[in-house]
């Protein structure tokens, strides 16, 4: 990549995720504080949580993240345009939403454009960006390529790999999700027009984590351990 590697331009590829369903407001509200301590890109929140994210933020350069549709996509097509317009207006500059995984499975690729189409057009035209997340743990290469096409179409800013909550049963009965694979990010890479960002959610817990995903192109990482990953950065001298 063409960006310089830095403390700050690390911590500006972090989205500080914020969205266990357990988290109560004094633990969000901590988490946006340590978000603006270390000058991420944003602190991902959930919806009803974004005014509480834009006052602890108010007067850094640390935006504020919602998330719409999750963690499963099951809402409606209108409820999702009316989820992605109330949390921009309360203070949202960035939506992550997830995709309908069942029409995807399903091969209806008509409804799937069709509901991204809608929210970026709500989101794009009240100023604030769209970053589509697939949920790939359930998904083959086709389904993630089909999507890549249907989002450069629209363009959206972000493809996103996952939610972090895309738990697929095993064969012994648990559940467990990989997350950002490296296969996965060089997919959508690859399938992706070159205007629109890659984002890997899941599995991105060290620094080296973070270093061989920007390899791959990804300029965007949603993650829990920030703290420890830029003060690893700190400690290998990336000033």
């Amino acid at each position: 990549m063409s960006t310089p590697l830095t403390r700050n331009a690390l911590a500006k590829m972090i989205d500080h995720s914020l969205l266990h369903p357990t988290m109560t407001d004094a633990l969000i509200k901590a988490g946006c504080e340590l978000s603006r301590r270390c000058a991420v890109a944003t602190a991902c929140v959930k919806p009803y949580a974004v005014a509480l994210a834009k006052k602890v933020l108010q007067g850094s350069n640390v935006g504020v993240c919602a998330v719409i549709g999750f963690p499963h996509g099951n809402s409606t097509v209108s409820i999702k345009v009316k989820e992605a317009a109330e949390v921009i207006a309360a203070g949202a500059t960035e939506v992550d939403m997830v995709v309908n995984i069942g029409n995807v499975l399903g091969g209806d690729w008509d409804y799937v454009a069709q509901e991204i189409k809608a929210i970026n057009d709500a989101v794009v035209t009240r100023g604030a960006l769209l970053k589509v997340i697939f949920e790939n743990d359930y998904l083959d290469d086709a389904h993630i390529i089909k999507l890549c096409e249907i989002c450069s179409r629209h363009a959206v800013a972000f493809v996103k790999t996952s939610t972090g909550y895309g738990f697929v049963k095993q064969p012994n009965g648990m559940f467990a999700y990989k997350g950002a694979t490296d296969h996965h990010l060089q997919l959508m890479r690859q399938h992706c027009a070159p205007q629109v960002q890659v984002k890997a959610a899941g599995g991105v817990r060290t620094l080296d984590d973070l270093l061989r995903v920007r390899a791959f192109g990804v300029t965007r990482v949603g993650a829990t351990t920030t703290e420890a990953i830029l003060a690893e950065a700190q400690q290998r001298g990336i000033a």
